[in-house]
């Protein structure tokens, strides 16, 4: 099928769905109360009046954005390090990698979470316009040299592709991007634009005041490639990948529903309802302070309550959800055997690896392929290598867990004795330890040693 140039290939728009749920999920309760029916369906017969009550007063338990937070920032737990293969001048440009003023480890860091929530991303390593400039006096004078520029998960609209020498290659790239330009005397406004890359040439396409793409710009590069590095989620094939925090999202989602479900019940249930039993058809109720009743002869006055059964099994289909959520994100962490080649058989650290480990090992490669694209735009023979930080697997998922709960509580984002509560229920504290009390004993203890 023919696509004009602004439009997503068909593998792109197959990831639309999956992309929109993280999207409301890490966007928060604003977010998801902005996506309405699409995650909160409307019961059968509900009034538009009482269902917006309802979304309107639905709040979201982030475990999603907790997850990622905590997944992503494992391998950046610890300084990125760079091989004695790296070229001084790249360590140098490392500094400063997207001329913005991010470093390596940090800009590194963006794309992780990016991949781990959305499945992929990528980053072009781009080299400024040098017209005029002639002389390597010249580049440096006007700051001339390689950088990288992140491209989000939707950005990327599409692509062409062949294998040369069993290897896959990018033949053609098509990359959205907005700019910002002068309106007016004092205002600006964005304008949408993509660029195509292909082998040794690029183009420029901006949308025009009537929707329509036209070609504003291109030009020549002196590289017979295009530098542009795929970074992956969990990898599916060349360029595409999901995000192996997908199943968390949906049981995020689910508990989405259910706490709306649980916060109308308690609604219910916190209002008794004054019932009169009588067959007196003329029986007239006042209520008030100062006011009295008379019930007619077999009458009876009194108020009907909730039993508080479906609360309390609403109140543990809720924590089920949040351990099946915990657990969800955990497995990354866990150490699993994969595909094992003679030579590590041999190597137990090497045969059982987490998949987050396996995926930060990926990760790896592809800050190295930046290295090497900024490398080939200079003429040097190789960029080196970086490493991460990897040594955070687990042997089992209650580890795992466990894991997940403490970092979750050094960042702040559950309390120290929903932590112990948690470590109390997988069995790694005794289930008689009073979490208040442990805590006013740690805190009396003082600092931990060597913090001081």
């Amino acid at each position: 099928m023919a696509l004009k140039v602004q439009e997503p290939s068909a593998q792109v728009a197959g990831y639309a769905e999956d992309w929109q749920l993280v999207a409301d999920l890490l966007g928060g309760t604003r977010a998801m109360r902005a996506a309405a029916a699409r995650r909160l369906p409307k019961w059968p017969n509900e009034s538009t009046e009482s269902y917006q009550a309802r979304l309107s007063t639905a709040t979201l338990f982030p475990a999603l954005a907790r997850t990622l937070g905590v997944m992503a920032g494992k391998p950046f737990s610890k300084a990125l390090t760079y091989g004695d293969d790296v070229p001084a001048r790249i360590r140098e440009w490392c500094d400063d990698a997207d001329l913005q003023g991010t470093n390596l480890h940090t800009f590194a860091a963006g794309m992780m979470e990016e991949a781990l929530g959305y499945g992929t991303a990528g980053v072009l390593v781009e080299y400024p316009r040098t017209d005029g400039v002639r002389t390597v006096a010249d580049e440096r004078a006007v700051n001339a040299r390689p950088y990288l520029v992140r491209y989000n998960h939707n950005q990327i609209l599409g692509w062409r592709s062949f294998r040369l020498s069993g290897v896959t290659v990018l033949t053609q790239l098509r990359l959205s991007e907005s700019a910002e330009v002068e309106d007016g005397d004092y205002g600006t406004k964005a304008v949408d634009r993509v660029r195509v890359l292909r082998p040794g040439s690029w183009e420029l396409w901006e949308e025009g005041e009537k929707g329509e793409y036209v070609l504003t710009d291109f030009g020549v590069t002196t590289l017979q490639k295009i530098p542009f590095v795929p970074f992956y989620g969990r990898k599916t094939g060349f360029m595409a990948g999901v995000s192996p925090l997908l199943d968390l999202a949906h049981l995020n989602v689910k508990h989405w529903q259910s706490q709306s479900d649980q916060d109308t019940i308690l609604h219910v249930a916190r209002v008794p309802i004054l019932a009169a039993i009588t067959s007196d058809e003329g029986f007239e109720l006042t209520v008030g302070a100062s006011s009295a009743v008379r019930i007619p002869e077999g009458g009876d006055l009194k108020f009907v309550e909730h039993g508080g059964a479906a609360i309390a099994a609403g109140r543990q289909s809720l924590q089920d959800l949040e351990d099946q959520m915990i657990q969800t994100g955990a497995e990354l962490l866990v150490a699993k055997p994969g595909q094992r080649s003679a030579t590590e058989a041999n190597n137990d650290a090497e045969a059982n690896k987490s998949e987050l480990q396996r995926i930060t090992e990926a990760f790896e490669d592809s800050l190295d392929q930046c290295l090497q694209f900024m490398a080939d735009w200079v003429g040097e023979a190789q960029g080196g290598h970086v490493s991460l930080f990897k040594d955070f697997g687990a042997a089992t998922l209650t580890d795992a867990s466990a894991q997940l709960i403490l970092s979750m509580q050094q960042a702040g984002l559950i309390s120290k004795e929903t932590a112990i509560r948690e470590q109390q229920r997988r069995g790694m504290l005794a289930p008689d330890l009073d979490p208040t009390a442990e805590i006013e004993r740690a805190q009396a203890d003082g600092p931990a040693l060597g913090t001081l």
